[in-house]
């Protein structure tokens, strides 16, 4: 009878990417929760600031992830309209709370000031390693389709589709909520605002989407706004 063969080792060398692969998903799921950690903590960061800020930002997270499901986003690009939606005031750190809290119109100087918030979240978000999309939906969260928006003036397909998702619900969550200046629209009235804006101001797909759902929720959405 012909003798059995032993079974073939492998050598120490191939079996060192399966060790290296090990390596790096232990690295990439400690990179996720030190992400995760972050958010949280810049998050909590928004709350001592101002509750209400906090509190907005947490239903624009929610309803981001809402369009972005409906837009067939790709998962990397998904979790950064997430995590930007949750974090897109975080550069309001940098604006005094006299003009944040301020009752009345704010002047041109202080518009100016206010306005500097975007950029302020980018410069903050941009050092995190794997928050680059993140920071550029936060930077250009306040720009126009027709190309008359802040910090960079960039027009329809040149905003990341990230931030126009945002800058829908933004406007739609202000213009619902109170502010020490002026009582909330009634939410029909804020969509219908939307609607009349889409293609000027807001992506119209964005638009359609986010009325869409929105406008079977209108009480709730009223009751979770104020």
């Amino acid at each position: 009878m012909a003798a059995t063969k032993p079974p073939r080792r492998r050598s120490p060398r191939a079996a060192k990417p399966a060790a290296g692969r090990l390596q790096v998903l232990e690295v990439e799921e400690k990179l996720a929760a030190t992400h995760a950690a972050l958010v949280c903590a810049f998050h909590q960061m928004l709350d001592l600031k101002d509750l209400d800020t906090g509190c907005h930002s947490t239903r624009l997270a929610e309803w981001a992830v809402r369009v972005a499901e409906e837009l067939g986003m790709e998962e990397r690009l998904f979790q950064a309209v997430e995590i930007s939606a949750l974090l897109h005031d975080i550069g309001k750190v940098g604006v005094p709370d006299a003009i944040l809290q301020k009752p009345g119109a704010l002047t041109d100087e202080e518009f100016a000031l206010l306005k500097r918030h975007s950029e302020y979240g980018w410069a903050i978000l941009r050092l995190i390693p794997g928050f680059a999309a993140v920071s550029h939906f936060v930077l250009h969260h306040h720009e126009r389709m027709d190309g008359r928006g802040y910090p960079a003036g960039l027009r329809g397909e040149e905003i990341p589709m990230g931030a126009r998702v945002i800058c829908v619900i933004d406007a739609f969550d202000a213009m619902v909520s109170d502010r020490p200046y002026r009582r909330g629209l009634p939410a029909a009235e804020a969509l219908r605002r939307l609607q009349e804006s889409a293609g000027s101001q807001f992506d119209p797909r964005v638009v359609s989407l986010f009325s869409a759902f929105a406008g079977a929720e209108l009480p709730a959405v009223a009751a979770a706004a104020n």
